[in-house]
Parts: C-alpha cells; sequence; structure tokens
C-alpha cells in the first residue's frame, strides 16, 4: 500500500511539473528572444522532459505492477487508451520546440533569435491537450470506457 501511495504522489507531482514548465515556457516565449533567454527556456524544458518520464515511469508502475485497481481494467478501458494517446501525442509535439531550443541556446548570449510560429501553436496545442488529460483521468477513475 505504501509503494502504490508514494507512486500515485509521484505520478501527481509529475503532473504538476509538466504543466507547469509547459506554461512557463509558453509565458517565456517572444517572437525574438536572445540565446540566454532560450537557455532559461531549455532549461525548463528539460524539466519538462524528466518530468514527463517520471511520470510515464510512475504511471506504467501502477498499470502493470499490480497496484491498486488490476491491470485488466486498464487495459480494457478505451478512455485509458485515448488518456495514453494524448500524452504519446504531447510528447511528440515536444520534439521539435525541445531540438530549436537546444540548437539555438549556444553562441553569443545577447544574439536574437527568431521564433518560429510554429513552436507557438505547438506549446498551446500541447496546453489544451493536457487539460483534457485529467477529465479522462476522473472518468476512467468512475468506470467509464471499460469494456471488459
Amino acid at each position: 500500500m505504501t509503494t502504490e501511495i508514494i507512486l500515485r504522489y509521484i505520478h501527481f507531482v509529475s503532473i504538476f511539473a509538466i504543466v507547469g514548465s509547459l506554461v512557463s515556457e509558453h509565458l517565456l516565449l517572444k517572437k525574438e528572444l536572445t540565446r540566454a533567454e532560450i537557455k532559461r527556456i531549455s532549461t525548463i524544458d528539460a524539466v519538462y522532459g524528466i518530468a514527463a518520464l517520471t511520470l510515464l515511469t510512475a504511471g506504467m508502475t501502477l498499470w502493470l505492477g499490480g497496484f491498486g485497481k488490476p491491470s485488466v481494467y486498464y487495459t480494457k478501458n478505451s478512455i485509458f487508451h485515448t488518456k495514453i494517446t494524448l500524452f504519446i501525442t504531447v510528447g511528440l509535439l515536444s520534439i521539435y520546440p525541445t531540438i530549436f531550443f537546444i540548437k539555438n541556446r549556444k553562441g553569443n548570449p545577447d544574439e536574437m533569435i527568431k521564433i518560429p510560429s510554429s513552436i507557438f501553436w505547438m506549446l498551446r496545442f500541447e496546453l489544451l491537450l493536457l487539460f483534457v488529460i485529467p477529465l479522462l483521468a476522473g472518468l476512467m477513475a468512475h468506470g467509464v470506457g471499460f469494456f471488459g
């Protein structure tokens, strides 16, 4: 029981870290940034990546490790599959901005770099999808979507 509580806590805190880092990135983003500002956003993006991996690890352990509900409860739930698909989509959407930030963080710290508009839209879409996932989690917790 203690292990399950710790895993759920890690899962929950990771969600906050993901949302917090993405909101921070979005608020710091401007049409042009200095390399120093891009480096700061890149650091926040690293926090996002670590939190996403931590969330995934804790979630997979809860699902497949036999903690709480049996794994079949999740495996045979269409809402769970939708939730996982959205999470993967958010992860895939984050690849381009992450690569852009990593490539442009080094060099003269005062040099201005134009930020592609696609990065703004990707971050906004990631945030939109992230705000749907808790609704799906709540539905799933009440048995909606279970076809077993």
